[in-house]
Protein backbone atom coordinates (compact mmCIF):
# COMPACT_ATOMS: atom_id res chain seq x y z
CA UNK A 1 0.00 0.00 0.00
CA UNK A 2 1.84 3.50 -0.75
CA UNK A 3 1.78 5.87 1.86
CA UNK A 4 0.89 9.71 1.46
CA UNK A 5 4.00 11.54 0.23
CA UNK A 6 3.88 13.73 3.84
CA UNK A 7 4.20 10.34 5.45
CA UNK A 8 6.41 8.82 3.12
CA UNK A 9 10.23 8.54 4.37
CA UNK A 10 11.53 9.64 1.24
CA UNK A 11 15.48 10.68 0.16
CA UNK A 12 15.96 15.08 0.22
CA UNK A 13 16.52 14.28 -3.64
CA UNK A 14 13.01 12.99 -4.06
CA UNK A 15 11.26 15.27 -1.92
CA UNK A 16 12.93 18.20 -3.71
CA UNK A 17 11.71 17.17 -6.97
CA UNK A 18 8.31 16.47 -6.46
CA UNK A 19 7.62 19.77 -5.09
CA UNK A 20 3.86 18.60 -3.65
CA UNK A 21 1.14 21.03 -2.37
CA UNK A 22 1.03 22.43 0.66
CA UNK A 23 -1.87 21.24 2.50
CA UNK A 24 -4.02 23.78 4.82
CA UNK A 25 -2.83 21.52 7.93
CA UNK A 26 0.69 21.92 6.51
CA UNK A 27 0.72 25.56 5.96
CA UNK A 28 -1.37 26.04 9.39
CA UNK A 29 1.68 24.57 10.91
CA UNK A 30 4.46 26.28 8.62
CA UNK A 31 3.29 29.40 9.94
CA UNK A 32 2.84 28.56 13.64
CA UNK A 33 6.78 27.73 13.28
CA UNK A 34 7.41 30.79 11.70
CA UNK A 35 5.77 32.89 14.31
CA UNK A 36 7.81 31.62 16.93
CA UNK A 37 10.84 32.05 15.14
CA UNK A 38 9.95 35.67 13.67
CA UNK A 39 12.16 37.57 16.17
CA UNK A 40 14.96 34.96 15.71
CA UNK A 41 14.74 36.59 11.57
CA UNK A 42 14.52 40.02 13.07
CA UNK A 43 17.16 39.72 14.94
CA UNK A 44 19.79 38.00 12.80
CA UNK A 45 21.82 38.69 9.84
CA UNK A 46 21.67 35.33 8.11
CA UNK A 47 18.36 33.21 8.44
CA UNK A 48 19.40 30.42 6.06
CA UNK A 49 19.52 28.34 9.81
CA UNK A 50 16.34 29.45 10.69
CA UNK A 51 15.08 27.90 7.36
CA UNK A 52 16.62 25.01 8.01
CA UNK A 53 15.21 25.54 11.52
CA UNK A 54 11.67 25.65 10.41
CA UNK A 55 12.49 22.76 7.74
CA UNK A 56 13.50 20.54 10.90
CA UNK A 57 10.62 21.23 12.77
CA UNK A 58 8.52 20.72 10.21
CA UNK A 59 9.98 16.62 9.48
CA UNK A 60 9.29 16.10 13.32
CA UNK A 61 5.70 16.78 12.24
CA UNK A 62 4.97 14.94 9.44
CA UNK A 63 6.10 17.41 6.45
CA UNK A 64 8.81 17.03 4.39
CA UNK A 65 9.75 20.39 2.96
CA UNK A 66 13.15 21.71 2.24
CA UNK A 67 14.56 25.07 3.20
CA UNK A 68 14.21 26.49 0.10
CA UNK A 69 11.07 25.53 -0.20
CA UNK A 70 9.92 26.79 3.10
CA UNK A 71 11.51 30.32 1.88
CA UNK A 72 9.50 30.17 -1.50
CA UNK A 73 6.41 29.57 0.99
CA UNK A 74 6.90 32.27 3.07
CA UNK A 75 7.43 34.76 -0.11
CA UNK A 76 4.22 33.53 -1.32
CA UNK A 77 2.65 34.19 1.61
CA UNK A 78 3.76 37.37 2.29
CA UNK A 79 2.51 38.31 -1.51
CA UNK A 80 -0.92 37.21 -1.09
CA UNK A 81 -0.89 38.65 2.57
CA UNK A 82 -0.41 42.42 0.81
CA UNK A 83 -2.46 41.75 -2.31
CA UNK A 84 -5.31 40.88 0.09
CA UNK A 85 -4.27 43.42 2.27
CA UNK A 86 -4.98 46.11 -0.40
CA UNK A 87 -8.75 45.03 -1.51
CA UNK A 88 -11.39 45.97 0.84
CA UNK A 89 -14.69 43.74 0.84
CA UNK A 90 -15.18 40.23 1.22
CA UNK A 91 -11.55 39.60 -0.63
CA UNK A 92 -10.00 39.07 1.91
CA UNK A 93 -11.73 35.77 3.31
CA UNK A 94 -10.44 34.37 0.13
CA UNK A 95 -6.89 34.47 1.34
CA UNK A 96 -7.63 31.19 4.02
CA UNK A 97 -4.13 32.49 5.91
CA UNK A 98 -4.72 36.68 6.35
CA UNK A 99 -5.25 36.66 10.22
CA UNK A 100 -2.11 34.54 11.24
CA UNK A 101 -0.08 36.44 8.43
CA UNK A 102 -1.11 39.96 9.78
CA UNK A 103 -0.42 38.73 13.24
CA UNK A 104 3.21 38.02 12.69
CA UNK A 105 3.46 40.80 10.70
CA UNK A 106 2.06 43.45 13.56
CA UNK A 107 4.29 41.64 15.80
CA UNK A 108 7.31 42.21 13.81
CA UNK A 109 6.60 46.21 12.78
CA UNK A 110 6.15 46.36 16.78
CA UNK A 111 9.35 44.89 17.74
CA UNK A 112 11.34 46.76 15.10
CA UNK A 113 9.85 49.51 16.36
CA UNK A 114 11.41 49.02 20.12
CA UNK A 115 14.78 47.98 18.15
CA UNK A 116 14.78 51.48 16.23
CA UNK A 117 14.86 53.08 20.17
CA UNK A 118 17.30 51.19 21.31
CA UNK A 119 19.12 50.38 18.61
CA UNK A 120 18.74 53.34 16.60
CA UNK A 121 20.98 52.98 13.01
CA UNK A 122 21.31 48.90 13.51
CA UNK A 123 17.48 48.91 12.71
CA UNK A 124 18.15 49.99 9.51
CA UNK A 125 19.93 46.84 8.23
CA UNK A 126 16.91 44.45 9.92
CA UNK A 127 14.36 46.51 8.02
CA UNK A 128 16.29 45.97 4.99
CA UNK A 129 16.61 42.18 4.57
CA UNK A 130 12.93 42.27 6.12
CA UNK A 131 12.00 43.78 2.74
CA UNK A 132 14.43 41.49 0.81
CA UNK A 133 12.82 38.47 2.67
CA UNK A 134 9.89 39.45 1.54
CA UNK A 135 10.45 40.40 -2.65
CA UNK A 136 10.61 43.89 -2.25
CA UNK A 137 14.25 44.44 -2.92
CA UNK A 138 16.25 42.45 -5.74
CA UNK A 139 16.14 38.94 -5.35
CA UNK A 140 19.32 38.07 -6.56
CA UNK A 141 21.00 41.10 -5.28
CA UNK A 142 24.78 40.22 -4.28
CA UNK A 143 26.30 40.81 -0.78
CA UNK A 144 28.47 43.55 -1.40
CA UNK A 145 25.42 45.32 -3.42
CA UNK A 146 23.33 45.09 0.06
CA UNK A 147 26.05 45.86 2.31
CA UNK A 148 26.33 49.10 0.41
CA UNK A 149 22.24 49.69 -0.08
CA UNK A 150 22.29 48.97 3.72
CA UNK A 151 25.26 52.20 4.80
CA UNK A 152 23.78 54.28 1.70
CA UNK A 153 19.93 53.80 3.30
CA UNK A 154 18.70 57.06 5.42
CA UNK A 155 17.55 56.34 8.76
CA UNK A 156 14.04 58.37 7.08
CA UNK A 157 13.09 55.03 4.54
CA UNK A 158 12.85 53.12 7.29
CA UNK A 159 10.94 55.57 9.69
CA UNK A 160 8.58 56.19 6.58
CA UNK A 161 8.18 52.23 5.93
CA UNK A 162 6.92 52.27 9.57
CA UNK A 163 4.43 54.90 8.99
CA UNK A 164 3.29 53.32 6.20
CA UNK A 165 2.92 50.18 7.48
CA UNK A 166 1.01 51.84 10.94
CA UNK A 167 -1.29 54.12 8.24
CA UNK A 168 -2.49 50.85 6.17
CA UNK A 169 -2.94 48.92 9.68
CA UNK A 170 -5.25 52.26 11.35
CA UNK A 171 -7.04 52.39 7.51
CA UNK A 172 -7.56 48.58 7.83
CA UNK A 173 -9.11 49.29 11.30
CA UNK A 174 -10.99 51.65 10.43
CA UNK A 175 -12.24 49.54 7.81
CA UNK A 176 -12.87 46.65 10.22
CA UNK A 177 -14.72 49.38 12.91
CA UNK A 178 -17.54 50.47 10.24
CA UNK A 179 -17.96 47.22 9.58
CA UNK A 180 -18.30 46.26 12.90
CA UNK A 181 -20.66 49.62 13.70
CA UNK A 182 -22.90 48.44 10.72
CA UNK A 183 -23.26 45.20 11.67
CA UNK A 184 -24.13 46.29 15.36
CA UNK A 185 -26.46 48.92 14.18
CA UNK A 186 -28.23 46.29 11.87
CA UNK A 187 -28.14 44.05 14.63
CA UNK A 188 -30.17 46.84 17.09
CA UNK A 189 -32.77 47.36 13.97
CA UNK A 190 -33.54 44.00 14.08
CA UNK A 191 -33.60 43.72 17.82
CA UNK A 192 -36.46 46.78 17.78
CA UNK A 193 -38.23 45.01 14.89
CA UNK A 194 -38.39 41.65 17.01
CA UNK A 195 -39.19 44.01 20.64
CA UNK A 196 -42.18 45.43 18.07
CA UNK A 197 -43.70 41.76 16.84
CA UNK A 198 -43.53 40.52 20.36
CA UNK A 199 -44.90 43.72 21.58
CA UNK A 200 -48.08 43.13 19.37
CA UNK A 201 -48.16 39.40 19.92
CA UNK A 202 -48.10 39.64 23.47
CA UNK A 203 -51.08 42.39 22.78
CA UNK A 204 -53.15 40.23 20.93
CA UNK A 205 -52.83 37.42 23.61
CA UNK A 206 -53.62 40.05 26.33
CA UNK A 207 -56.52 40.96 24.28
CA UNK A 208 -57.59 37.39 23.80
CA UNK A 209 -57.32 36.05 27.22
CA UNK A 210 -59.24 39.13 28.09
CA UNK A 211 -62.54 38.48 25.68
CA UNK A 212 -62.69 34.63 27.06
CA UNK A 213 -62.73 36.18 30.85
CA UNK A 214 -65.40 38.10 29.50
CA UNK A 215 -67.49 35.49 27.70
CA UNK A 216 -66.51 32.71 30.74
CA UNK A 217 -68.66 35.96 33.00
CA UNK A 218 -71.35 35.97 30.78
CA UNK A 219 -71.54 31.96 30.81
CA UNK A 220 -71.04 31.77 34.38
CA UNK A 221 -74.25 34.65 35.26
CA UNK A 222 -76.42 32.51 32.59
CA UNK A 223 -75.87 29.49 34.44
CA UNK A 224 -76.81 31.41 37.78
CA UNK A 225 -79.87 32.74 36.77
CA UNK A 226 -80.56 28.76 35.10
CA UNK A 227 -80.09 27.40 38.30
CA UNK A 228 -82.04 30.58 40.03
CA UNK A 229 -84.92 29.83 37.91
CA UNK A 230 -84.85 25.77 38.19
CA UNK A 231 -84.77 26.03 42.25
CA UNK A 232 -87.96 28.43 41.71
CA UNK A 233 -89.70 25.82 39.50
CA UNK A 234 -88.91 22.81 41.86
CA UNK A 235 -90.14 24.83 44.90
CA UNK A 236 -93.29 25.92 43.13
CA UNK A 237 -93.90 22.36 42.14
CA UNK A 238 -93.12 21.29 45.59
CA UNK A 239 -95.63 23.96 47.19
CA UNK A 240 -98.91 22.30 44.66
CA UNK A 241 -98.01 18.90 46.50
CA UNK A 242 -98.09 19.65 49.45
CA UNK A 243 -101.36 21.60 49.38
CA UNK A 244 -103.02 18.73 47.33
CA UNK A 245 -101.84 16.27 50.30
CA UNK A 246 -103.50 18.81 52.78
Amino acid sequence: MELHPYLRVNNPQETSERFPQWTHDETMEFLAIRAQLDKSFVETKRNKPLWQAISSLLQQRGFFRTPDQCKSKWKNLVTRFKGSESVEGEINRQFPFYEEMRKILSDRMERLLVLEKARGKQVQVQAKEWEAEEGEGEVAMSKKRRKVERKKRPDEAVEGAVRDFMRRQLEMEARWAEAAEARDAERRAKEAQWRTVMQGLQEERTDLERRWREREEERRVREEVRAERRHGLLIALLDKVVHKDC
